[in-house]
This record gives C-alpha cells, structure tokens and sequence, in this order.
C-alpha cells in the first residue's frame, strides 16, 4: 500500500502514527495492496479555502476527502478488490486539536488526527452520515478501526468519541 503524509501545516503531528491507522483500515476494510492514499496536514486558512471552495461552508472544518477512483471494500469473502488511486485526506491539526480538548472523552490532537483519519478513509470508500442510519454504520465501523488499531498497540484507556461532524 502506498500511503503518503505530507505535513504542510507548521505544527508538529505524529505523521507516524497517522500512516500507520491509515494502512491499518485499508488493511482492514481489504483494500487492495497497491492502492494509493495521499494524507495532507494543512493549516486553517487553507482548510477554510478548501472548505469554502468545495463545500461552500465557512471556516475551516477538521477533515476533507477527495476520492479518485472510488474504490469501494469487496462485499464478499472472496472478492478480490480492485486496485487504484484512492484519493486525498485534508486534516487540520488546529481543528482537531480544539476538538479533542472539547470532546466528552478529552483526548489530544494527535488521537483526534487518528480519528480523522480514520473517518477520510471512510468517506474515500463511499461511507457517508448524511442519514441515521449511515451514520450509525459509518461511525460503528470508524470506532472499531481505530479500537482495533490502538488494540494491536497496546494503548489503553477510552477511545475518542467521534467528534466529527
């Protein structure tokens, strides 16, 4: 799988940790191996062009995806996915950071960062939370990644509650 961070926000991230749970929900959600995922970390001014370019929103938001060739997970045990250029994630750290620090299960930017990461892969394979229902699925599947995740690591303690909007 060929994951790339790059880090153009000017505030320090674990880019490890972030490339690392977004190999682990391809792996998971059975991505074909050699798919392609870009991770960008940006600052708000540019998160809130983006968001104002592609969502007509104000402000800066916490996480965007932009899909390319949306791939979806084979719905079968013996389907093979195919392989392609998944797309782009946009994260915030300024926005993940105050999510953390207001989220009911306080938790740092960096753990939100995982989070959200988490979430982008979601949106890139068609998961959305428009309706109760696929939110339900969505942020089911979201909090088992990253459980499972921060389980193969040995970290302890309650995850982050989804913070996402």
């Amino acid at each position: 799988m060929s994951i790339d961070v790059n880090n153009e926000s000017g505030t320090e991230v674990d880019e490890q940790a972030i490339l690392d749970i977004a190999r682990y929900a391809l792996t998971r959600m059975r991505i074909h191996p050699l798919s392609e995922l870009s991770v960008i970390v940006i600052d708000e001014d540019a998160m809130e062009q983006l968001h104002i370019q592609w969502m007509d929103l104000p402000g800066p938001t916490d996480v965007m995806s932009f899909p390319m060739d949306e791939l979806r997970p084979p719905t079968k045990d013996d389907e093979e996915a195919p392989q392609g250029l998944l797309g782009d994630i946009v994260l915030c750290p300024e926005v993940a950071k105050r999510q953390g620090e207001e989220a009911p299960t306080q938790h740092s930017m960096d753990e939100e960062l995982q989070l959200l990461t988490v979430h982008g892969v979601l949106h890139l394979l068609g998961y959305d939370h428009e309706e109760p229902d696929e939110k339900a699925e969505m942020f089911g599947l979201q909090a088992a990644i990253v459980d499972g995740w921060r389980g193969e690591r040995g970290v302890t303690g309650p995850s982050p509650a989804p913070t996402v909007s």
